[in-house]
């Protein structure tokens, strides 16, 4: 596969980074944030994407929102007390996690997305980062890191991107039912 490929439904995960109830309230614009990775996790699993999400310390930070956590399969989430996913070792044994392709959202853009995002491309995966549900708690942190991605071969991305990427064509059942409740 290409560093410029198209996101693939069959070859992708979604990876829901740290949407924890307790410091989702201080990210800047959160409800927006954590709209769009509602979405984001309803259209994967319309297409049949799998989703799996990490939690960062939770006895302190909480656990994932319940919006979120209500829509995620059992055993979809990792637990980790390092910064990055990858360092932390808990996405061994997730859904999709063997993927080559990695669609990435979640908090806070500038830390634990960042360092996952950056050391999954080292490790070889061809990563996305949904702009609009990804955040930090201060907006020029966000800037900063998704520049600093970008630097790095990340491909930041709109949810609109992952979906029709996933969706590869129009004309089919999946594509109309995915079109008329969130493509609106």
């Amino acid at each position: 596969m290409n560093a410029f490929s198209l996101i693939r439904a069959d070859q992708s995960a979604l990876l829901v980074i740290d949407v924890q109830e307790r410091l989702l309230p201080h990210i800047h614009d959160w409800q927006r944030v954590l709209g769009h990775v509602d979405w984001l996790l309803q259209v994967a699993q319309r297409i049949g994407v799998p989703v799996a999400a990490t939690e960062q310390y939770p006895q302190g930070i909480g656990h994932t929102h319940p919006l979120v956590a209500a829509k995620l399969p059992a055993n979809a989430t990792g637990v980790k007390l390092h910064f990055s996913c990858v360092d932390g070792n808990c996405l061994p044994g997730l859904p999709g996690m063997a993927r080559p392709q990695v669609v990435v959202c979640g908090i806070e853009s500038h830390v634990c997305v960042l360092q996952t995002v950056l050391q999954l491309a080292a490790a070889g995966k061809q990563v996305f980062v949904v702009e609009e549900a990804v955040g930090s708690r201060d907006p020029q942190h966000k800037a900063l890191a998704l520049e600093r991605m970008r630097q790095h071969g990340i491909q930041i991305v709109c949810r609109e991107m992952v979906a029709f990427e996933w969706l590869g064509q129009a004309g089919t059942d999946l594509f109309r039912d995915v079109s008329k409740n969130f493509l609106k």
